[in-house]
């Protein structure tokens, strides 16, 4: 009887510090998570939801890591529902932690080719479920990406189209290299641009999470300059007006 209480006790406790995401029920955002592979937070579906509605311009979105396209798609979902006229600018390098491997685990498929089938994969999902208004995604790691969008660069896409890169920042989803180097690297990056109002969201930063991303989106919340908007669980900041 006595530890039945105690364990009821720190159910309790752990509802209050680490309370269950809020979701997004969306018909259609369950079909495409069916077909389009990929590690999105459902959490993360109602903070997308939630940032496009309350943009504070029309200044791009910039997603840092893409994968197969599912978080692509889904905050592009949401710009088209609420007909907002805000670009979604992606890039990915395609590169993973293991490829210094010549081949993926036991197989006998080489990281190189396992690269180019998660790219062709973005490729046909971004252009499957987004083609109405294709988002613009440029091959480049997040370090190389800022370099060229600070000189105002235009590059051609993974889709052959021509970008001018460079300008303010409404909103930027930092998924890529989790580590703190490079978490904080991406988040001084996007800080340089990010309007006042604007939204940065930190993937894999719930409480409780290893990453160094979540280190980072700690140390943002004694930030004056920004102020915590969600965390469902992971961290939603918004720069201060």
């Amino acid at each position: 009887m006595k530890n039945l209480i105690i364990r009821k006790i720190l159910r309790k406790i752990e509802k209050f510090f680490y309370p269950s995401p809020i979701f997004v029920v969306d018909e259609y955002i369950k079909w495409l998570s069916y077909a389009n592979a990929g590690m999105l937070n459902p959490g993360n579906i109602y903070i997308f939801d939630y940032v496009i509605k309350n943009l504070k311009s029309n200044f791009p979105i910039i997603e840092i890591g893409s994968f197969c396209g599912l978080s692509t798609n889904v905050i592009n979902y949401f710009v088209l529902k609420y007909k907002k006229k805000n670009l979604l600018i992606t890039c990915d390098e395609w590169e993973f932690e293991n490829m210094k491997d010549k081949f993926v685990g036991n197989s006998n498929i080489s990281f190189k080719q396992y690269k180019e089938f998660i790219k062709d994969s973005f490729k046909r999902n971004v252009y499957f479920f987004s083609k109405t208004k294709l988002p613009l995604t440029i091959q480049k790691n997040s370090d190389d990406f800022f370099g060229l969008w600070a000189k105002n660069i235009k590059i051609k896409d993974v889709f052959g189209r021509d970008v001018l890169l460079g300008g303010k920042i409404s909103f930027c989803y930092i998924d890529g290299n989790h580590s703190y180097e490079f978490t904080k690297r991406d988040f001084e990056n996007v800080d340089k641009f990010l309007e006042k109002g604007g939204f940065i969201l930190f993937d894999d930063s719930a409480d409780g999470v290893s990453f160094g991303c979540a280190k980072l989106a700690r140390e943002l919340c004694q930030n004056k300059r920004y102020s915590l908007v969600i965390k469902n669980p992971n961290y939603l900041f918004q720069k201060n007006l």
